[in-house]
């Protein structure tokens, strides 16, 4: 047998055996926190891929009834790791980006329907432009349970600015919407998931008390809360199985530890 035969071959047990390990072992415990854009009936083409339709999304919930999830806000997950109060057994967060106007006219009065909560976080640059949220629209959002985040002033990635600029999109975002009625902002979304070791302290400095990530797994008391997993739940292609294999990865990746990111990590 050639060498690389030998090699492929060892690669081959070896993948198996991880295979067999994620599979067969206990899973880890955690709260999954799902990351969503828009629920509409139809968008545009370049939005296609981060739209979830009204009747696969009243599926996805279905599913997260059937398995007992309780939906919980970003500030229920502080206030629970701080001792102020206690989660429900199974708690999952949903979220959704950049504040799109199907937010409140699709998504809202679906959530509810099942007596769910989410947190939106808005780009505040856009606010009142066609196709996003307007001030009416978050702030009646807010009374109906909806957490309102920021996700910056403009949406350009954090990590391609010089400090100054930094602070502008971090701070300012977040004084205009409490200026406008908006409660408290605690939670922040980077944009495109970018981020470098820089950003948790300047979050922290701007009275921020959570930031979510791109990166795929489970959160606990132990994750950095500046530092949050979060799984992305793109247009469904494959149905609910694909939905499922989504809070699988999470599981997954928390197990294999890939991109974790823990406040004192072993």
């Amino acid at each position: 047998m050639s060498r690389l035969k030998k090699w492929l071959l060892g690669l081959c047990f070896l993948l198996l055996a991880v295979a067999l390990w994620v599979v067969f072992s206990p899973m880890p415990q955690g709260i999954p926190v799902l990351e969503y854009h828009e629920v509409a009936e139809s968008v545009d083409e370049d939005a296609y891929v981060y739209n979830v339709p009204p009747e696969e999304f009243r599926q996805q919930l279905d599913y997260l009834q059937q398995q007992g999830y309780t939906t919980i806000s970003m500030l229920d997950f502080m206030k629970a790791k701080r001792g102020k109060m206690e989660l429900p057994a199974k708690p999952i967060i949903l979220t959704f980006d950049d504040g799109y106007e199907d937010n409140y006219t699709d998504l809202l009065p679906i959530l509810e329907e099942y007596g769910m909560k989410a947190t939106v976080y808005v780009i505040t640059n856009e606010i009142g432009q066609p196709g996003y949220l307007n001030w009416e629209q978050l702030r009646d959002m807010q009374d109906r349970g909806i957490e309102i985040g920021s996700h910056t002033a403009n949406h350009d990635p954090l990590t391609g600015m010089d400090a100054a600029r930094q602070l502008d999109e971090v701070h300012l975002s977040k004084l205009l919407l409490e200026w406008n009625g908006i409660h408290t902002v605690y939670t922040f979304s980077y944009p495109n998931g970018a981020y470098d070791a820089s950003l948790p302290a300047l979050l922290a400095q701007n009275e921020y008390l959570t930031a979510v990530t791109g990166d795929a797994g489970l959160n606990t008391f132990e994750t950095d809360p500046y530092l949050m997993q979060r799984v992305n739940i793109p247009h469904p292609r494959f149905g609910l199985l694909e939905f499922k294999l989504r809070l699988l990865k999470a599981e997954v990746f928390t197990k294999l530890r890939i991109h974790q990111h823990l406040e004192n990590p072993s």
